[in-house]
């Protein structure tokens, strides 16, 4: 088999078409509009990359869409009076907390790999593309007026025409290479090749936003119709101890959360997230099966330290997962739809399970 590991910290060396997710997610249904910035084969993307592909999702959940103006606002804190900040620090914490039980709302869209596939050239190889035409268009209608012909700039105007000639080739020519190599990722990717697979979920970083949780993910393929994923929920750093309220006065109230609302919660962010997962990888690649594994770190009242231990292990159909309303199902009550190994309480949490294997 062959894995991938993804972390806060970024994916490292990849190999492949560089601005992808745009390109796809751009291309429409128009042949010209094909369009992958840049033709460079190789590149490193690390957590700081990722705004650029961050910067092509457009989010579909009111939460995400607000995070970005309250992480403004937050950098204005200073300039506000002093019951403007304590609204802005409820805010933030209400809007945190419907953002990680939203995060299974968040799904790329679906990537037609045959369509793309199907995709004909810009123009045909060997003749002159749309912008060249144009261009020489342009340089063959050319007629100096009086002006020009008295001030020398015939010649000079005509160099120039030449020159944007020569530059809207390379424009063509960029472009039918973006198209080339598209439609030959589409290929590999409809053949079952592995390493392509790897290389589209690098460049798309469909779950970036969750890296930023501080989760962190390792993919594993051994045949092209099945994923098995493991990633780090990392609960104690995403969902909180604390509850914030705003009082009568304008003050901020902190309060410890309940125990059985904190486990509420962090069950919820635990299966939204898997359902995430499950959707983002279904729409990106053409498998049938995804296995998801969830990790957290839990203290051992044993031994005082904390060990990483599996919380909660499922194997998603793609067709079985279709078929539910994401914008009204509970994530956590919706694991009875597929097979899946959890124990939960809800004073204690979760407690370990063992994996389900691919082949159950």
């Amino acid at each position: 088999g062959v894995r991938l590991n993804v972390s806060s910290r970024g994916v490292g060396a990849s190999v492949g078409v560089k601005g992808l997710r745009h390109s796809v997610n751009s291309r429409g249904q128009s042949r010209t509009t094909v369009s992958l910035p840049g033709t460079g084969l190789s590149y490193t993307s690390t957590s700081d990359g990722r705004s650029g592909n961050r910067g092509n999702r457009n989010y579909r959940t009111a939460s995400y869409q607000r995070q970005a103006e309250l992480n403004r606002l937050q950098k204005e804190r200073e300039k506000l009076q002093e019951l403007q900040r304590n609204q802005l620090e409820v805010e933030l914490y209400e809007n945190r907390l419907n953002m990680i039980k939203s995060i299974h709302k968040e799904c790329d869209d679906f990537v037609d790999w045959q369509d793309i596939k199907n995709t004909e050239p810009p123009f045909l190889k060997g003749h002159p593309g749309p912008l060249e035409q144009q261009a020489l268009q342009e340089l063959q209608n050319y007629r100096p007026g009086i002006m020009a012909k008295v001030f020398n700039q015939e010649e000079k105007r005509i160099e120039e025409l030449r020159n944007k000639v020569l530059e809207a080739r390379k424009k063509d020519e960029e472009e039918y290479q973006e198209w080339s190599e598209l439609t030959e990722i589409a290929t590999k990717i409809l053949n079952g090749d592995l390493e392509t697979y790897f290389e589209v979920i690098k460049d798309f970083a469909p779950l970036d936003d969750l890296s930023d949780f501080g989760s962190g993910f390792e993919f594993f393929l051994e045949e092209p119709h099945t994923m098995e994923v493991e990633f780090d929920v990392q609960t104690q750093n995403v969902v909180p101890s604390e509850m914030k309220t705003l009082t009568s006065t304008g003050k901020v109230s902190v309060k410890n959360m309940p125990i059985s609302k904190y486990y509420d919660i962090q069950q919820d962010y635990v299966c939204s997230c898997v359902l995430r997962i499950a959707r983002d990888m279904l729409a990106l690649l053409p498998l049938d099966t995804v296995i998801i594994h969830a990790l957290d770190s839990q203290l051992n009242t044993s031994t005082g330290y904390h060990e990483k231990i599996l919380v909660l292990s499922v194997k998603i159909e793609r067709y079985t997962l279709n078929q539910l309303n994401f914008d009204t199902i509970d994530c956590s009550d919706s694991m009875v739809n597929f097979e899946h190994k959890m124990n939960f309480r809800k004073t204690k949490g979760f407690a370990p399970v063992e994996k389900i294997q691919i082949y159950s």
